[in-house]
């Protein structure tokens, strides 16, 4: 049923404000608007309800017996909806989560994890926010992040989820076709799919190569792909050999869509985490369910970093 008869509401703000103050003038510094605007607001009402609110004399004005009346029920109903408006407010904020990550370690490893979050959490939104450099978090609002890093932002706390291993992955097909590789000479004659422009972090061709103890050349072939997904992709449909990070690969290994066409893995000091800031509680619903999920599902490698 439609909620009738209804003022401009607009005009119920400007009135209870200057029935309060008994002043258009403190009304129109409290609003951020001008006075005639006030002036306007309040005559607006007194026209609508056909009875005047305010006797004015004398640059001054006082309340009319229906306007005292009227100016008690205002302010009490704008209290309530302020008082219910702010719960409303606070709820959404203890029950939604914000994510920030890089788009790879969300589609590769987050997105294929989240539904065993959400049964157990239905009360708790997630939102999902992608960004693709870590000295970016300081400019995304969120409440926690996941992102692989040697070392953490500054004020950011930081738990390991897993360490980092990198190792060469291809499709069944790229390696029937170029295959058997007979050590790591022979992988690079291969096409090898590299990430243009990485972040500082994230491990090149050049670099695996020289910390497995490899002699670097110029590949023969590459692919560069800017974004890790599509490197990945790329390797599933034949297109060359990635660098694959353990747990990001894991589970096209799986399932037989990449395969590992050496078995020389790199190991290093690098780890993918959990980012909480420094100055944030702790004991957040959302926030606090997620990590204790977080926990839970990768029990063995997590360790506290404490604040950068």
């Amino acid at each position: 049923m439609k909620i009738s008869p209804l003022p401009p509401l607009n005009s119920l703000v400007a009135f209870e404000s200057a029935a309060r103050h008994l002043s258009f003038t403190l009304a129109a510094e409290e609003l951020h608007v001008t006075q005639g605007a006030i002036s306007r607001q309040v005559r607006s009402l007194e026209n609508y309800l056909g009875k005047p609110l305010f006797e004015r004399a004398n640059r001054t004005v006082k309340l009319t017996a229906m306007g005292l009346r009227y100016a008690q029920s205002v302010r009490q109903s704008l209290m309530d909806i302020a008082a219910i408006t702010d719960e409303v407010r606070s709820w959404q904020g203890m029950h939604q989560l914000t994510v920030a990550t890089s788009s790879a370690m969300a589609s590769l490893w987050l997105l294929p994890k989240i539904a065993e979050f959400q049964r157990e959490h239905d009360d708790i939104e997630l939102r999902i926010v992608a960004t693709e450099q870590i000295r970016d978090l300081s400019r995304v609002e969120s409440d926690v992040a996941l992102f692989y890093c040697r070392t953490p932002p500054p004020n950011m706390r930081a738990t390991t989820l897993f360490h980092e291993e990198v190792f060469p992955v291809c499709s069944p097909g790229y390696l029937e076709r170029h295959g058997p590789l007979e050590g790591l000479e022979a992988l690079q004659e291969c096409t090898l799919l590299s990430l243009e422009d990485a972040d500082q972090d994230w491990m090149s061709w050049k670099q695996w190569f020289s910390r497995v103890g490899a002699v670097a050349r110029p590949p023969r072939r590459r692919l560069n792909i800017n974004s890790y997904s599509m490197l990945v992709q790329a390797a599933m449909m034949d297109q060359g050999v990635a660098l694959g990070w353990s747990q990001l690969v894991d589970d096209y290994l799986e399932r037989g869509h990449l395969v590992r066409p050496v078995e020389t893995v790199l190991r290093t000091e690098a780890r993918f985490c959990l980012l909480e800031h420094g100055d944030a509680p702790t004991n957040r619903r959302g926030v606090k369910a997620f990590r204790e999920w977080l926990l839970e599902t990768i029990p063995k490698e997590v360790g506290d970093l404490g604040l950068a």
